[in-house]
């Protein structure tokens, strides 16, 4: 038989201390151990982030648009890696609040509105969502990279440089314009959709009160014997790649697609007045021409030819 233990014959416990215990395990990441020094840093420079553009460009165009600008409105979609595309929205006077809802729905900032009227005439509404301003355009000179067959090309998707004429420094409207210009065409660093390269160049230059718009490739000699070292912009070319297309400004509004009006080009004139004038100018060669009838009609009559006495000698 065995013998039970006495209560007093029992071990005493061990009692453990407190510097014993284990130290507190760090917190542990994709990419390893972190520290609490560490962690205490990025908490300080999460403190003070450092600003990131989220801009996105809304890029749609009205029904019944020619397919000529429509082939137009693909190009920039190709060019702008940040845009997102939608169908197709009704020219009609309620357009400003359907786009902003659809911009708002799409989780974009800006927008590029293609109209088209009569089938003809293309105007291009670049509007900052939802507070404004918003700019109208009228679109001439309309040639597409399908159309010119240029031998220039660059890599979908990189990131281009804006370059500006020094007309765009003067005056007020042209600095605004500029500003809005370099928010929706300028591609964000670091775009999911982009390319980290520069190998394109976006041209905007003032003409007669126009802006004209091109699309150069930066080329660069690739040969091992012939490298660019840095800095050397002698031997860079550029060549066109398309598409071209002029902008004459009509009007600078203070909120999206709509608003006070900021700006009102005094030397526009609408496409129609110079179709009209143009069917007064061929009516008024018609018009010449039933003038100089009547007249004569009116000389003949005030002055009748004699009677000729030999007229009836041979029809005997």
């Amino acid at each position: 038989m065995v013998k039970k233990r006495k209560h007093s014959e029992t071990l005493p416990a061990v009692s453990v201390k407190k510097d014993d215990v284990a130290p507190e395990r760090s917190k542990r990441t994709l990419t390893g151990w972190k520290d609490k020094e560490v962690i205490t840093k990025s908490e300080s420079v999460s403190d003070h982030a450092v600003f990131r553009n989220k801009e996105k460009v809304l890029v749609t165009c009205s029904r019944r648009i020619n397919f000529r600008y429509r082939h137009l409105m693909l190009n920039m979609v190709s060019l702008l890696p940040h845009c997102k595309k939608d169908n197709k929205v009704e020219s009609r006077s309620t357009k400003g609040a359907t786009l902003n809802e659809l911009v708002e729905l799409k989780g974009c900032s800006s927008s590029l509105f293609f109209e088209c009227r009569k089938h003809k005439d293309l105007y291009l509404w670049m509007a900052k969502c939802p507070s404004g301003p918003s700019v109208k355009f009228l679109v001439n000179a309309v040639h597409t990279m399908e159309e010119l067959k240029l031998t220039g090309n660059h890599l979908k998707g990189s990131r281009p440089i804006l370059t500006f004429s020094s007309n765009f420094d003067k005056e007020a409207h042209w600095k605004l314009l500029k500003e809005i210009i370099v928010q929706i065409f300028g591609t964000p660093k670091e775009h999911r959709h982009s390319k980290p390269y520069h190998d394109h160049v976006f041209v905007f230059s003032i003409v007669d009160d126009h802006i004209w718009f091109r699309n150069y490739q930066i080329a660069v000699p690739h040969n091992e014997s012939d490298k660019v070292a840095r800095g050397g912009l002698d031997k860079m070319t550029l060549i066109e790649v398309g598409p071209r297309f002029c902008l004459n400004p009509i009007k600078i509004f203070g909120g999206s697609f709509g608003g006070p009006t900021l700006y009102e080009n005094p030397l526009y004139v609408s496409p129609n007045q110079i179709r009209a004038l143009e069917k007064k100018q061929k009516a008024g060669k018609y018009s010449k021409k039933v003038k100089a009838k009547t007249r004569r009609k009116m000389h003949e009559l005030s002055n009748p030819l004699e009677p000729d006495e030999f007229a009836d000698m041979w029809k005997e």
